[in-house]
This record gives C-alpha cells, sequence and structure tokens, in this order.
C-alpha cells in the first residue's frame, strides 16, 4: 500500500503537501525579484516568469488530482486512464469490478447467449441499450441509478468499447427459487467471466437466504455448469469474478468445477460476497484455488462477512456508510487499484461476530423456518420484486400484515425465539464498539 503523501510539483521536484507553504514561499519571493529586478535584462525577467506559470499549472493540476483521490470511482477511473487499452495497462482490481457491475445491466436481446458463438462489442451494445433506454423499455429492469450512464460511459473508452460480450444467460425460477445471470466479456489480453450478483426479484433474495441452510443452492451448481459451458468457448487461460452472491457463485464454481477447467482460472475475484459452509471452504477443489481467491470487502462490510471464506479479505476503502458501502459505485480507486485500508471498522466486527453467533445458534431447521417464513409474508404482497412493493406499499404492507394471521401460535414462537437470539447475540458482542465510543471526547 502505498503511504506516500500526497506532492505538488516544483521545478521538477516532488513537494509533499505538508512542505507546500514553502514551496509557495519560494515561489513568491520569486515573484518579488521579478517584480522589483530593475536590470534590463528581459531574458532573465521572462525565464522567471515562464518557471512562475510552470510552477503554477502544475500545482493546480496536482491540487485538482489530489483532491479528486479522495473520492475517486470507477467512472473517475474510466476518465482517466480509459484511453489506455490493456495491452498498454494490464488487467487490475479495478477492471474487476466494472466487469462485476457490467452483469448487473438487462442486457437481455442485446448480449448474444449460449447458443451462438457470436459477440457484440461493448460499444455496440451501448448504442442499443441507449435506444431501449429512450424508448422506456428497461424500466423496472435497471437496479442502479448510475447503470443508466454506465454502459455509455464504457462504450466511449478506447480500453473498453472493443471487448466483446457474449454467453450471456439470465434466469429467474420462482417454482426453483432460483436467480441466475452470468457473461463473459472478451477482452484483448483474456476473458473475463462475471457472474451478477442478487437483483431485484423476491426470489433472488429468497435464494440468498437458503444459503444459509442448504449445502448448495440452485444457482450456485447453476453457476458450475455455465463455467463448464463458457470454458469451452474460451482459449487459453480467464478470470472469473462476481459481486455479492455473484462472488460467492464464481467461487463455487471454481472450486466445484473440473481439475483441467480449475488450472486454466488465473484469478478468482469475490466482491463482498458472502462466504460458505465449512464443508466446501474444506474441499480438494477450494484447496487447489485458493491461492487465486481475492475477497475484496469494504471498511464496514456486512454481506462480506456473513459465512466462512477461507481467504484473508482485503479491505477497500467505500465512500458510502453502512449497508450502501455494498455499491460497486462507492468503492474508492486511485490510479489502477482500489484504494486499500488497514482493517474493518468496529462496527463491521461487531457485526460480523454478531451473526456468526447468531446463525452457529441456530440450527438447519431453525434458519431455513425463519427464511420461510419471511418469504410467506413478502409474497403475500402480491409483488414479485423489491421496486413492485415500493411501487404500491399501501396494499402491498396491508397483506403482508393479514398474511400474519395465517402462521401457526408454534411457529410465531420459534421466530420469535430466533429474533431474541439475534438481539442476545448483538448484547454479547457489543463490546466491540466501545474502543470507538472511548476515542470520542466528552465535546463530540
Amino acid at each position: 500500500m502505498n503511504t506516500r503523501p500526497p506532492f505538488f510539483l516544483n521545478g521538477g521536484k516532488r513537494t509533499p503537501v505538508s512542505q507546500t507553504p514553502h514551496a509557495i514561499n519560494t515561489i513568491t519571493r520569486k515573484i518579488w525579484i521579478c517584480v522589483n529586478d530593475k536590470s534590463p535584462d528581459t531574458h532573465r525577467r521572462l525565464k522567471i516568469l515562464k518557471n512562475i506559470e510552470l510552477f503554477i499549472t502544475k500545482l493546480f493540476i496536482d491540487l485538482f488530482y489530489t483532491i479528486m483521490r479522495i473520492m475517486a470511482n470507477l467512472f473517475d477511473y474510466l476518465k482517466w486512464r480509459g484511453d489506455l487499452t490493456f495491452k498498454q495497462s494490464p488487467f487490475n482490481p479495478v477492471d474487476n469490478i466494472i466487469f462485476c457491475q457490467l452483469s448487473y445491466l438487462p442486457l437481455d436481446e442485446i448480449a448474444p447467449g449460449p447458443d451462438t458463438k457470436t459477440s457484440i462489442s461493448i460499444g455496440e451494445a451501448a448504442e442499443i441499450f441507449d435506444a431501449k433506454q429512450k424508448a422506456n423499455e428497461l424500466r423496472g429492469f435497471v437496479m442502479y441509478k448510475d447503470d443508466t450512464n454506465f454502459l455509455q460511459t464504457l462504450g466511449q473508452t478506447e480500453r473498453f468499447k472493443n471487448c466483446g460480450l457474449f454467453n450471456y444467460v439470465n434466469h429467474v425460477d420462482i417454482a426453483q427459487e432460483k436467480q441466475f445471470a452470468a457473461i463473459c466479456v472478451k477482452f484483448e489480453t483474456s476473458t473475463y467471466i462475471a457472474y451478477r450478483g442478487t437483483d431485484v426479484s423476491l426470489v433472488g433474495w429468497k435464494e440468498d437466504f437458503n444459503m444459509s441452510f442448504s449445502d448448495a443452492v440452485p444457482a450456485q451448481l447453476e453457476a458450475v455448469s455455465y463455467l463448464k459451458n463458457a470454458a469451452k468457448k474460451i482459449c487459453g487461460h480467464f478470470l472469473i469474478g462476481g459481486h455479492s452472491k455473484g462472488g460467492n457463485l464464481a467461487v463455487y464454481a471454481a472450486a466445484s468445477c473440473a481439475k483441467n477447467i480449475r488450472k486454466r482460472i488465473t484469478a478468482i475475484y469475490s466482491n463482498d460476497a458472502p462466504g460458505f459452509h465449512q464443508h466446501l471452504i474444506d474441499s480438494k477443489g477450494f484447496a487447489e484455488a485458493r491461492d487465486r481467491v481475492y475477497s475484496y470487502v469494504p471498511q464496514s462490510s456486512i454481506v462480506g462477512m456473513l459465512f466462512e471464506h477461507g481467504v484473508e479479505n482485503l479491505v477497500i476503502k467505500s465512500s458510502q456508510a453502512g449497508i450502501m458501502q455494498h455499491e460497486l459505485y462507492s468503492w474508492e480507486v486511485s490510479h489502477n487499484d482500489l484504494i486499500r485500508l488497514d482493517g474493518l471498522t468496529q462496527q463491521s466486527i461487531f457485526i460480523d461476530k454478531t451473526l456468526r453467533e447468531w446463525i452457529n445458534s441456530l440450527n438447519y431447521e431453525h434458519r431455513e423456518q425463519l427464511v420461510e417464513t419471511l418469504y410467506t409474508i413478502l409474497t403475500a404482497s402480491e409483488a414479485q420484486s423489491l421496486p413492485e412493493i415500493g411501487d404500491d406499499w399501501f396494499k402491498a404492507s396491508g397483506r403482508m400484515i393479514h398474511s400474519l394471521k395465517n402462521i401457526d401460535s408454534e411457529t410465531k414462537a420459534n421466530v420469535r425465539k430466533t429474533i431474541t437470539a439475534l438481539f442476545q447475540a448483538a448484547k454479547n458482542n457489543i463490546s466491540e464498539l466501545l474502543p470507538e465510543r472511548k476515542k470520542k471526547s466528552p465535546a463530540d
């Protein structure tokens, strides 16, 4: 991690910000000399003025980039480095989150599916996507507000506009309680297989919670099958990754696929993704893939703290707070990397220990009962996605409240015990928050 202070340029020399007053005093002295110089040496005066102009220009340029680095995100990365091809600047962790964010876009009828060998460039896909947006055909399918400009921005950069999209799938099956989507991105030097995380569908969230009591959920099984089929279309080595549940699917697929496929994977990216039950961490496949797994979590991660990961988490900086740090758009970048931090916040450690203690206190039956009960209440709203619940919250909430009457007393009692156990776990770990409190003065 680069711990050197930001600098300003002073006559070609690096001047740390902490020494900037001295540099400014130096240039002020030069200006004073120039103004009060009575000698007829015009050449000398012009040389001094030129040095002053150069210094001030460089000072403001460096000041601008120093300020921008404070909260730079993937959009800033596209502005700064979008003109560099992958041959000029190799694949890096920021490219990883860009491809993961790309997997969330509704590219149905835009990107070629698994039944064809064709591909479409990001630039071409951006034009079609833009036309669909203007025709209001994507309403309700775009997850993040920044997604509307994301693909257009990608399509205008030298780095990404010619990347090929292929093998796109998007399967949502309410009966199987499955939500799965993935896409392959071919760039100059390799291919990245990106698994989508949880979308806005209720069944997608249900499948996430099913992970707490299931050895394998349908999306994980399809992730392995998808990897097997995609590997047939890819020459040589490739990368694999995802965000949220997508990161879980990437690691699961890499650990569960055939050995000859696993050998071809150069890196596995898990971006703020939930982990696994211990049996997968102890598997031979995971052991063979472990040294290629990169697990990134923001400083106050919640989702990335769930279950076991089997590798050390790399803590990165997010500009958001709490659960909003889960969004990739909030992850801060510098140059060609994610900004790293030394460790998690006290709040994240508290949440991690609380959830671990709570989940471990519940057997699989109680976990399943809680998940099924909550899902029953949500589906009583007659909505199939979270936005649909929000669109008509009054009616939806009325239906959900009414559904509580249909839950038997034994189930209610068990759910109540489960929730009580959560509060007890929080109480047991509240000391994790005390160090931060002690740092605050009474005036705070």
